[in-house]
């Protein structure tokens, strides 16, 4: 063997020398794996001054993301670190090949240690081909870290596997096929994982969810903005600032709103009502209408109206009886300005349906429910344009002689019992 040869050879030479050397030693053994421990870190010293500066330097050059994920995780580090562990692999147990259970423990632990260096090397290569990912916005369009998760899973049980096998000095043959006993515990044991990962691939597939999405889900008090997509659950930031975990074959088995699809538009809907006391419902005189003309938004709706009244009533051959001619009445009116406001209003998406409709009435009055949309989706802003509609309804409704409907309060009760007294 070649270790015997080197072995005779320094021993021969050291005689010459006049030192008498045993070739299978201890004092030469020692001397063997002082020289191999020195190649190694030779080997390690190389690699990580030159080849990873190299890489670094041409990374930096010409991919920014790729080398701040590289440097973030230390990817190239760790590769550095395998050569060193590869070299005492090859060479310690020839250095020791005279002990054959120092070798064979040496082997063993060499390989292990190989085994796990190569298994934090492609960790660390996930994390960062991850990171790259989100710079591109990629993950926007599939759950990447639910893969990266799944494929580290993957590893670490073929490491697992191949180092039990190291250790036993058995094929890894025979520790997979031993796994088919096993596959109603794993089952059992990562159930949330594989129906996670499954939740995870529809999830890509039908583009349900993305990260950034504001998702509503009830039954899990979510109702925020996705910040996280793993194998097994999908973080949400909630508006109030706190964090919702929900189950990612949760998001496939249940009902859940995503918002985003009104963010992407740019409008956001308006839908409220003003309940109207029917009460105040009544037809307009001529003077009326003539004082609202006053109003600019309008007068082509009055001149259009009353032009139109005026031919159909002046066709009538009964006598003309309230009950026989048309009418323009406040609430109709009301509802026109509404209409002319909206359209007019600079906040309100001229591109997307608008309209001021009645709803059946109820025992709180006549709905008049505006149906809009906003041209800015930001949450403070639409608010802020629904309240100045609002706020601009509920003061305008004396001008058309209209109440707005409010059940009666202990203050009104009480000022009807002073009125009385």
């Amino acid at each position: 063997m070649l270790e015997h040869h080197v072995r005779d050879y320094i021993s021969d030479k050291l005689s010459a020398l006049g030192i008498n050397s045993d070739p299978y030693g201890i004092e030469l053994t020692i001397v063997f794996v002082s020289v191999v421990i020195g190649i190694a870190i030779i080997g390690h010293l190389v690699t990580h001054h030159i080849i990873v500066r190299t890489i670094k330097n041409v990374l930096h050059r010409t991919n920014e993301p790729l080398f701040d994920a590289f440097a973030k995780y230390k990817v190239l580090e760790k590769l550095t670190l395998l050569v060193p562990v590869m070299v005492l692999d090859l060479l310690i147990p020839l250095a020791l090949g005279h002990y054959t259970l120092l070798s064979a423990i040496a082997d063993k632990v060499l390989s292990i240690s190989i085994l796990v260096s190569f298994i934090r090397l492609v960790f660390a290569l996930l994390d960062a081909l991850n990171d790259v990912a989100t710079f591109k916005g990629i993950t926007r369009r599939m759950p990447v870290k639910s893969f990266v998760q799944l494929i580290k899973l993957f590893t670490f049980f073929v490491g697992l596997v191949v180092s039990m096998s190291i250790l036993a000095n058995e094929s890894p043959v025979i520790f997979l096929s031993g796994l088919g006993v096993a596959t109603g515990f794993v089952m059992l044991v990562f159930k949330d994982t594989i129906l996670g990962f499954v939740a995870g691939i529809q999830l890509s597939a039908n583009r349900m969810i993305t990260l950034n999405d504001w998702i509503e889900m009830d039954s899990f008090k979510a109702n925020g903005s996705v910040e996280e997509i793993s194998l097994t659950t999908v973080k949400v930031r909630n508006f109030d600032n706190t964090v919702s975990m929900i189950p990612a074959y949760a998001l496939v088995q249940n009902a859940f709103i995503n918002w985003q699809g009104m963010s992407d538009s740019g409008g956001r809907r308006i839908m409220r009502s003003v309940n109207i006391d029917v009460n105040s419902i009544r037809f307009m005189t001529e003077d009326e209408i003539e004082s609202l003309k006053g109003i600019r938004i309008l007068r082509e709706y009055l001149f259009e109206k009353s032009k139109e009244i005026a031919i159909f009533n002046e066709e009538l051959d009964d006598i003309p009886h309230l009950g026989n001619t048309r009418q323009m009445t406040n609430v109709g009116i009301f509802r026109a300005y509404l209409a002319a406001y909206l359209r007019t209003n600079k906040d309100i998406h001229s591109y997307m349906l608008f309209m001021v409709r009645q709803l059946e009435p109820t025992p709180e009055g006549l709905p008049l429910q505006i149906y809009a949309f906003t041209n800015n989706t930001d949450w403070v802003f639409y608010e802020g344009v629904q309240a100045d509609i609002f706020d601009h309804i509920y003061s305008i409704m004396p001008l058309f002689d209209l109440r707005p409907y409010q059940a009666l309060s202990g203050h009104d009760a009480a000022m009807i019992g002073k009125s009385k007294g």
